[in-house]
């Protein structure tokens, strides 16, 4: 049973990190212009879609990955 939650505890710490580096690499530089004083809201809009689809997706795997481990288990 250790194993299992060790396994899910380090695809947790791997998707956080994954995630970090995602939005540090990836969304932080991104900047709009074109929309005058507004160039900076929109930027934080898509920012802000695109960081609430991540958590949505790393939740989405962080359940099949649960499910997968306690199936496994439950079958031992």
């Amino acid at each position: 049973m250790k194993s299992g939650l060790f396994g899910f505890l380090f695809g947790m710490w791997v998707l956080i990190i994954v995630g970090g580096g995602i939005v540090v690499t990836i969304l932080g530089p991104i900047t709009i212009s074109g929309f005058g004083d507004y160039n900076w809201f929109i930027a934080s809009v898509i920012k802000t879609i695109v960081a609430l689809v991540l958590v949505v997706i790393w939740i989405l795997i962080l359940s099949k990955l649960k499910n997968w481990i306690f199936k496994k288990e439950i079958k031992l």
